[in-house]
This record gives structure tokens, C-alpha cells and sequence, in this order.
């Protein structure tokens, strides 16, 4: 990148969606009112280049949508409305400024359904790889946010959508790159891990629906994302293997591996979560009537904060298997 202040004007919106916003991109700082009803609700995620990205996997557009996803993806997952972001890049020589602008574009494209407006941020260059940061802003009604900390026993739990196909998706570009050929089935998956779609609102609908409900985002695997449940709640998950919807594009694949892929592929950004039974019984109605898909996966015992997979008659515990950056 040769030109920071280029890009800077280049970037900055034409338009503000957000009335709230009073000073935005050209200060030295944003400024918004907050809705004196609302809580805010703020979140931060980094994309380091050959860590959680690569440019034969991903297009630049793809990166910039994928890292704002990100975020959005935990807004949903507090019942929150996305409003803002903030980006934070550090770009090295072999990126153009034409690459850039191009992966804002896709921050841009990812944000317009929720009207989000680019409120600031910084640009440095580095010697190193491309590195993004986005910080993103939301808020929800007061009383109803949403924690991983409220599950209790005989709860069910359950799960937005389909998992695996993110995985599933990242495994076909591996094998054939980033243009394949790829198959119409294929191409769902591969769409599914270079461009996430979050849960926003089926956030909303568990917010607003007064029942108390524990969630979570599915981005390092559904074994994961069970364990801090487990965790912040001090209750035992247990999950049913044949009950966990897998995206029908993966029927190519085994069983096992779509099992697999569900579990511990992660980056398919649905909601898990729990709730009294009755509750659930309504949610699912509620989910109907908005076309969100919502299916019971499990059930919390008292016990030990662990998550184990039931099949058939036998139980095996499932651990923490996410990305982690500290592992050596």
C-alpha cells in the first residue's frame, strides 16, 4: 500500500444509515449517542493472513466480508443489532492499494443488510503479513441480552441451521483451489466458508422472546462452542451424534467426516444454545413462522462443566478442540 490517505478517502461511506452517528471517518475519533433503553454491545476479532486466511482460499473481497462476519456473528450471538465498525489493517508491500480498497468492499457488502455504517479505524504497513482487526458495535434492549451462563438441567439443547459445510467448503479448496471446478453442491459449501452468514436474527428472536436462554456463536466447532457453555454454566452438555444437522451438499462425503467437520471444523457462525423445554416447544414455532431452522441436538444433566456425544447406548467426551494461537 503507497498511499494511505488515498485509501482512507476511498473507503470513507457516502453515506451515514445510522442517525445516532454525530462524527465519524475524518476526526480523530467517532462519537455516537447511545439509546438511553439500550445496552451497547461491543466485540473485537483479528484476521492474521496464513493463520485464519489465505489468498488461495480466499479473494480479497471474501477476506474483508469473512472478518466482519466474524463479529457480527458474536453481536448475534448477545441477541445484539449490529450499528458500527472499526477497522484496524496492517498491510505489507505485496498487497496493492487496488487489493485493499477491495477488501473494504466486502466489509461494505457484508455490513449493508444491517445498515451498519465504517466509523473509523487505522492503517499502518508492516513487513510482515496482512493483518485486520475489526471492532464492531451493536446494541440490544435492556434485560435481554444473552449469555452462555444460564443453562440448567433438563434444558435442551439446540442449534441453528447446518454445521460441517464451512469445513467441508475450506477441504474442497484445498483440494482444487480457488477457482475448481466446482460442482453446484460444491459451490454451496465452498460459498459457505468464504462468505459466513451470521445468525442475526435468530439473535433477535431468542432476545426478544423473554425465555431464559443460554448462547452461543459456532465459530471454532460445535464441540467447542458446548464446552464454554458447559463452562460459564457449570453443567454437563450432552449431545446426540445422529440429531446434528449437516448441510445436504456434504452427502458426498462419509459420515464420519461429516461428523467430524460438525463438531470440530468450526466457522459455520450458527447459534447454540439452551432452554427449558417448554420454551424450546415455543421457539420452534416462533423459528417456523421466520424461516429459521432450529433443531434440538442435546440435553443438560447436573454434573461436571463437560459435554459428552452420545451414540447409540455409548457417551464419549468431547473436548475443546478450536484453533488455538498459544498451542505449541
Amino acid at each position: 500500500m503507497r498511499d494511505e490517505f488515498s485509501l482512507i478517502r476511498s473507503i470513507s461511506p457516502a453515506n451515514v444509515h445510522q442517525p445516532s452517528l454525530h462524527v465519524g471517518i475524518g476526526d480523530d475519533a467517532a462519537i455516537y449517542e447511545g439509546a438511553p433503553e439500550m445496552e451497547e454491545v461491543l466485540c473485537v476479532d483479528t484476521m492474521v493472513e496464513e493463520i485464519h486466511f489465505r489468498r488461495d482460499t480466499l479473494t480479497p473481497f471474501q477476506i474483508g466480508y469473512k472478518a466482519l462476519a466474524i463479529n457480527i456473528s458474536d453481536l448475534a450471538a448477545m441477541g445484539a443489532t449490529p450499528k458500527f465498525y472499526l477497522v484496524s489493517i496492517a498491510v505489507p508491500p505485496q498487497w496493492s492499494d487496488r487489493e485493499i480498497k477491495t477488501l473494504y468492499r466486502g466489509m461494505a457488502e457484508c455490513a449493508a443488510p444491517y445498515r451498519m455504517d465504517l466509523i473509523g479505524g487505522d492503517t499502518v504497513s508492516t513487513n510482515a503479513k496482512l493483518v485486520v482487526t475489526v471492532t464492531a458495535v451493536g446494541h440490544v434492549p435492556k434485560g435481554t441480552r444473552l449469555l452462555r451462563q444460564r443453562a440448567r438441567p433438563g434444558d435442551v439443547v439446540f442449534l441453528t441451521g447446518t454445521v460441517g459445510q464451512s469445513a467441508a467448503g475450506l477441504e474442497l479448496l484445498n483440494k482444487k483451489g480457488l477457482h475448481g471446478p466446482f460442482t453446484e453442491e460444491e459451490e454451496l459449501l465452498v460459498l459457505a466458508h468464504q462468505q459466513p452468514q451470521p445468525q442475526v436474527e435468530a439473535g433477535h428472536l431468542f432476545a426478544r422472546s423473554g425465555y431464559r436462554i443460554a448462547l452461543n456463536d459456532v465459530s471454532d466447532g460445535v464441540a467447542s462452542e458446548a464446552n464454554e457453555l458447559a463452562e460459564a454454566s457449570k453443567v454437563k452438555l450432552v449431545l446426540k451424534a445422529n440429531t446434528i444437522p449437516l448441510h445436504p451438499a456434504m452427502e458426498t462425503f462419509s459420515k464420519e467426516q461429516q461428523l467430524e467437520w460438525a463438531l470440530f471444523g468450526g466457522e459455520d457462525f450458527q447459534l447454540i444454545g439452551t432452554a427449558a423445554v417448554d420454551a424450546f416447544a415455543s421457539l420452534q414455532q416462533l423459528a417456523i413462522k421466520r424461516g429459521i431452522s432450529l433443531t434440538e441436538i442435546g440435553y443438560v444433566e447436573a454434573g461436571s462443566p463437560v459435554v459428552e456425544l452420545e451414540e447409540g447406548t455409548a457417551r464419549s467426551v468431547l473436548k475443546k478442540s478450536g484453533y488455538n494461537h498459544f498451542a505449541k
